[in-house]
């Protein structure tokens, strides 16, 4: 469904992605991981058409993303890191204003967004002001705008941030359920033991480039390790975390 061909990113002489491939089918669950700096939240968004690669391609079956990329993107769900949202809108207001963007008739998309508010425990709240919410509140609204329309395909980018434990095991579940559905799901986090619970393949990355990639399963054991935690540590060792832990506990505890 979804296929990245060697995608560069360059800023100046800085090269944030450097040939990434990858392929993403339906009912699969990717996850892509790395340090700060590695490439992962440049990849997300030339993936989701918010920027283009200095070379590469990106294929939505089959099809160029940018041969028609305003199409692409009412196919596809988003869910971003920061809940950046329009503060003088409700919570109801902003996700009709997304729904009509996304083409939902009006009858439908009314009914979806009360059905959905109340299944996130928001509905109580859904004439208040998004200023008023707690980022986790923001975080349940950009989760159901991503969603609410069906997409065959959802990016999501750190899409645990700001929840409560549990409307993250709600969450983790939602996916599960999807992904039976045949959705295909682009899952970017910093949180290893969830990905590795949750996604059927990785893709590893290190300084924009792929050091591993595969069935989840087929990349833990190619490199003989018990965990997901293990298998980055070996892959990218880029600092002593047990001496620098060390470290700043001695300067914490010196006199």
């Amino acid at each position: 469904m979804l296929a990245a061909h060697h995608l560069r990113k360059n800023y100046g002489a800085l090269s944030a992605v450097a040939d990434v491939n990858f392929t993403l089918q339906a009912g699969e669950i990717l996850g892509y991981i790395g340090s700060n700096g590695a490439g992962k939240s440049t990849t997300v968004k030339i993936i989701a058409g918010l920027i283009e690669p200095s070379s590469g391609e990106v294929l939505f079956n089959g099809i160029s993303i940018h041969r028609n990329l305003v199409d692409y993107k009412r196919r596809i769900g988003y869910v971003p890191e920061e809940p950046n949202l329009y503060p003088y809108l409700t919570a109801r207001e902003y996700l009709d204003m997304i729904a009509t963007l996304r083409g939902m008739p009006r009858v439908q998309r009314l009914q979806k967004i009360d059905a959905l508010l109340k299944l996130f425990s928001l509905h109580a709240q859904r004439h208040f002001p998004l200023s008023a919410y707690s980022k986790g509140m923001r975080q349940k609204v950009l989760l159901i705008s991503g969603v609410m329309h069906n997409p065959d395909l959802i990016i999501f980018d750190e899409p645990l941030s700001g929840l409560d434990v549990t409307a993250a095991f709600i969450f983790r579940k939602l996916l599960a359920g999807l992904a039976r559905q045949g959705k295909a799901i682009f899952y970017c986090s910093h949180v290893l033991e969830v990905v590795e619970k949750l996604c059927t393949h990785l893709v590893i990355l290190k300084k924009g480039s792929v050091v591993a990639s595969g069935p989840t399963q087929s990349v833990l054991d190619a490199l003989h390790q018990p965990t997901l935690v293990d298998t980055f540590a070996q892959l990218v060792p880029e600092i002593d975390t047990t001496a620098i832990a060390a470290d700043i506990v001695d300067v914490l505890c010196s006199s």
